[in-house]
């Protein structure tokens, strides 16, 4: 594949501004990944690349989380959706009628969960 820059038609941004695609993003997928793909090797041939050990992955992990849940308001956020995206699937398998192994359906009336 040859690296060549993208085409510089433009793009409507919004009704009064136009600007030329340029840069890394405008390209196409296949030449952004050729391109990543001879950084990657090139990384590792010249020795730079850094390959986490299993303990240092789990420490970035853990700094994440420890960074992410000190926002109460965004860990409040992310519970509620998980509760509702819970609470409708639990709703939609007690709405459902369930069939038995003779292919007859049985309605089981309220949910245990209810």
């Amino acid at each position: 594949m040859s690296l060549q820059p993208p085409p510089a038609d433009l793009v409507t941004v919004d009704t009064k501004t136009q600007r030329s695609r340029r840069g890394f993003a405008a390209m196409d997928p296949d030449l952004q990944r050729e391109i990543a793909r001879r950084g990657g090797i090139a990384v590792h041939r010249s020795g730079h690349a850094h390959r986490f050990t299993p303990s240092e992955a789990r420490e970035a992990g853990r700094k994440g989380g420890d960074s992410v849940s000190r926002d109460s308001e965004h860990m409040a956020r992310i519970g509620s959706r998980g509760g509702r995206s819970s609470g409708a699937r639990k709703r939609r398998q007690t709405a459902a009628p369930q069939t038995s192994a003779r292919g007859a359906t049985t309605d089981t009336g309220a949910s245990a969960f209810s």
